[in-house]
């Protein structure tokens, strides 16, 4: 049985073995698979992704910090926006990615989509803790209080759950690939939740502001502070993108080290 260069990842079949048919789609997917051809691919970009994260988010911060006017209304607490809007956009689309790669693995069995959506989980954490911990404290001078149990706020929060509940999923089972269809259906389940923080402003009675920025229409929120706005949101998902990369790249050379000291010790004891 071959296992066309999949074998960093042990208990997992091949796209074409017995059992798993391979489609067109599921042929494709299969060609970025091979976990030595995602570390050529990756590893010469990581250090400029990680350099361009780096210098377009303090740019974007700088600039909303220090030089664009603060909101008319609310002042300066205003300017935590530049941490905490992209925070929330990168927290959601991330787990839209950890979706993703849940759907890759049930349907396709596609080898690094396991790895990827586990990598995903903590970096996206992260950035939800973040956008929670930097919406509060915007709330404090806007309501009164650091938290309420907001629709917008607890749908945050329950998606901060489902990153935990993931990554404690992969990691409940002695099989690892047990632990990856659990997380897997979680990931894929867990998408329900991206909608309702999206629209929870609007189906709901709430003291979160509605959205300001709209791709259909007008924005509500000035140049002078969308344009640093979108400068930090770049920078917050090519940060995201670089973490989740590096993480990922060092797992296979993690699982590359396990297979070998597990093949020599088999030859050891044989």
């Amino acid at each position: 049985m071959e296992r066309t260069g999949t074998s960093d990842y042990p208990g997992q079949i091949a796209a074409g073995s017995i059992g798993v048919p391979q489609s067109k789609a599921g042929a494709w997917l299969h060609r970025f698979a091979n976990p030595g051809r995602f570390q050529r691919l990756i590893q010469p970009i990581l250090p400029w992704l990680a350099a361009a994260a780096f210098v377009v988010t303090v740019t974007g911060l700088v600039w909303g910090f220090a030089f664009a006017p603060a909101d008319w209304q609310q002042g300066i607490a205003s300017r935590i926006m530049y941490v905490h809007v992209p925070a929330a956009w990168v927290a959601m689309n991330g787990y839209a990615a950890l979706a993703i790669c849940s759907l890759l693995s049930i349907v396709w069995r596609h080898p690094l989509a396991d790895i990827a959506a586990k990598e995903i989980g903590p970096v996206g954490a992260g950035f939800t803790l973040l956008c929670l911990i930097s919406g509060s404290l915007w709330g404090r001078p806007e309501w009164g209080t650091y938290w309420v149990w907001d629709a917008r706020l607890t749908s945050v929060l329950i998606l901060l759950f489902l990153y935990l509940g993931h990554m404690a999923l992969i990691r409940a089972f002695d099989n690892p690939q047990h632990g990856y269809r659990a997380a897997a259906i979680l990931g894929l389940v867990g998408a329900i939740n991206l909608p309702i923080i999206v629209f929870s402003v609007y189906w709901w009675n709430t003291l979160h502001q509605g959205n300001t920025i709209s791709i259909t229409g007008p924005s509500k929120i000035y140049v002078t502070m969308l344009y640093p706005l979108l400068v930090s949101a770049i920078g917050f998902y090519l940060a995201f993108l670089a973490m989740v990369l590096a993480r990922i790249s060092s797992a296979i050379m993690e699982n590359r080290a396990r297979s070998l000291l597990l093949a020599r010790a088999e030859r050891g004891g044989a």
